[in-house]
């Protein structure tokens, strides 16, 4: 009985000591050594969650996800808010806020933070899960701190910051004329050049650490709204502090790798987009950023006290609210099977963050399985040599159903688009002047365009909106009062045509940034006159069709190599139809690095997705892809 008891002791200590060892080969030391995982509030319950609906995520997120890696839970913003009449995610005065211009959660909402405990109770329950907490702050001061001109907190002495012989106030450091350009109401950059300045995002930060959290989601500090000596001072007092805390930029909109360099090594991920919602644009317009950030080898370089990960952004999945709601949960993500599986592969290949958003009360079997898939978190934790795969051919299974797209066809390696896309244009140009009405049934049917260039003489019409939902890719007008029209493309969610700016719009801006939520302002009301011009009176700009050839925004495809030595192969079609796929093995072989002294490989493949066993394989891997879908491949080469 004592021998037994002796060798299970020896092999318990020798298990233990090997699953050390894989733990630190795997690269699990250091902060954010591997791209986090876990949940935030804000796709879900944007700013208005409370201490019950949180705290019972975190449960679920530690009972369902935390066995696969997910390990932080963030409330997003405005936790400070009151939710009361009148307060909305850009409201001035509903803030909770101490003597030192410091934001508190709401005890409203957070009752267990009342008596000066802030998210201190919060924090614990968290850890005793097992799980990391995270919150979402904002730049600097806000605005209602800087106009009662609160005192800043020296945290060396506890006592108000005194420098050259005064006290310094918040007015002494905020800089109105740099507050966050989508939230006028709420924050302002400080004066980092001003001792007081630095006090007071130490006193910040080190509040945060008192609380014991984990993570912060620092926001409106970079992309557009870089503020780098902010980040700079906040990253040095992260680093000083006792308690590890990763830390995390957002949002990242037009955010490039040269801007992303000055960073990098001063935080643990950092968002490279704008807000990524459940919508197929946002989604594909992630492509050309992955691409981007990748080859830039900015994926896993060194970051504070470990790596830093470029960040695609949460993943809207599952049950979820809509941005700057008042709303909490209410309705399914609106991309289909095929659109949510090439979002979470492509998150996988890129080596994004995984940060869930969804509801986790009303996680249905499907999400959770893209979330938990285990090829996809392998890929995600793991692989390496990461890149866009350019040789890969693609070819439209049937004609274009949808509106935009004239014809499709192949030039090399390369799936070639021509699209029609709405542009802008003087009213002036006799390019403006070819619209025209189509009566049918006594009614007008149709708004065209007449093409009589390049040999084509078809119209392109818009069909009048008959029903409050129509098929997807489809463009329509609809009807608004004394003749004006809103010109809108319909893709579950409407979004409408502007005319912001006088010039022609790029394709991706024809595509995404020319549209917005349909309202009644100015900038989105056209009208349709007699010399065939559609004109917006609050620009002075006329609509036109455009010809835009897109060069590889039809399929794409990245590769991975797995730790032990397989391939990943991803194909992404991006097209509005069944696509074609194929990629040549020899063609794989030269830009794998253990592949290049190789002329030809002999591979065997599955498919991750639809389950197939493809075999052995002879010259390529090929496969149909739905519209929006993708296919992902694992390839052993010998």
């Amino acid at each position: 009985m004592i021998l037994k008891a002796s060798f299970f002791i020896v092999f318990f200590t020798l298990f233990l000591h090997w699953e050390a060892s894989e733990t630190k080969s795997q690269g699990e030391i250091g902060q954010a050594s591997l791209p986090p995982r876990g949940w935030n509030s804000y796709d879900s319950f944007c700013w208005t969650i409370s201490e019950e609906e949180f705290l019972k995520n975190a449960e679920l997120v530690a009972l369902r996800l935390k066995a696969h890696g997910y390990q932080y839970v963030v409330v997003d913003f405005l936790w400070y808010r009151k939710q009361i009449e009148g307060a909305y995610t850009d409201s001035y005065g509903y803030d909770v806020i101490d003597e030192w211009g410091r934001m508190l959660p709401d005890p409203g909402r957070w009752p267990s933070s009342r008596g000066g405990k802030g998210f201190s109770e919060v924090a614990q329950k968290v850890h005793s899960m097992g799980l990391k907490f995270g919150i979402h702050v904002m730049r600097g001061l806000s605005k209602q701190a800087f106009n009662a001109n609160t005192l800043i907190l020296d945290t060396t002495t506890g006592k108000a910051y005194e420098e050259a012989g005064r006290q310094w106030h918040a007015q002494d450091i905020g800089i109105k004329e740099r507050a966050c350009a989508w939230m006028t109401n709420g924050f302002m950059s400080v004066n980092t050049k001003l001792g007081a300045g630095r006090a007071f995002l130490r006193s910040l930060y080190q509040q945060y650490a008192d609380w014991g959290v984990d993570f912060v989601k620092h926001d409106c500090v970079f992309g557009d709204d870089l503020d780098l000596d902010e980040i700079t001072v906040v990253s040095e007092v992260l680093n000083g502090l006792k308690r590890p805390i990763v830390y995390s930029l957002s949002p990242g909109t037009n955010a490039k790798p040269t801007m992303a360099k000055d960073i990098s090594g001063l935080v643990n991920m950092y968002r490279v987009t704008g807000d990524d919602w459940d919508d197929w644009n946002d989604v594909s317009a992630h492509f050309n950023v992955a691409r981007d950030f990748s080859a830039a080898n900015l994926v896993g370089v060194k970051g504070l006290k470990g790596k830093s990960w470029p960040d695609l952004d949460m993943l809207p999945l599952g049950w979820l609210t809509d941005a700057g709601s008042n709303l909490g949960p209410h309705r399914n993500c609106r991309l289909n099977l095929d659109e949510q599986r090439t979002q979470v592969t492509l998150w996988s290949m890129v080596r994004s963050p995984f940060i869930f958003g969804g509801d986790m009360r009303k996680l249905d079997d499907t999400t959770f399985n893209l979330l938990t898939n285990p090829t996809l978190l392998e890929i995600n934790w793991f692989s390496s040599n990461n890149m866009e795969f350019r040789y890969v051919t693609g070819s439209l299974s049937s004609p274009g159903k949808h509106g935009l797209t004239h014809n499709s066809k192949n030039e090399g390696k390369t799936s070639v688009l021509e699209t029609r896309v709405l542009a802008l244009r003087s009213c002036k140009d006799v390019k403006a002047n070819e619209w025209s009405t189509k009566v049918l049934d006594n009614d007008v049917a149709q708004l065209c365009w007449e093409e009589n260039s390049n040999n084509r003489t078809s119209p392109f019409c818009l069909y009048k909106r008959k029903a409050p939902s129509m098929s997807e890719g489809v463009m329509v007008y609809n009807h608004q009062s004394h003749g004006k029209l809103h010109l809108l493309v319909t893709e579950r969610t409407e979004l409408c045509f502007s005319a912001s700016s006088n010039r022609k719009l790029t394709s991706k801006e024809s595509s995404r940034g020319s549209f917005s939520r349909c309202r009644s302002h100015a900038n989105q009301m056209w009208e349709l006159n007699n010399n065939g011009t559609l004109k917006n009176s609050y620009s002075g700009l006329c609509a036109s069709l455009d010809i835009v050839k897109a060069s590889s925004g039809g399929v794409r495809s990245w590769l991975a190599t797995g730790r032990r030595g397989e391939i990943y192969l991803a194909f992404f079609n991006l097209n509005n139809q069944v696509t074609d796929m194929s990629a040549k093995i020899s063609d794989i072989a030269k830009v794998i690095p253990r592949r290049r002294s190789s002329n030809v490989a002999t591979c065997t493949a599955r498919e991750v997705w639809s389950a197939t066993n493809l075999g052995a394989l002879k010259d390529s891997v090929s496969m149909s892809v739905k519209a929006h879908g993708c296919a992902l491949f694992v390839l052993h080469c010998n």
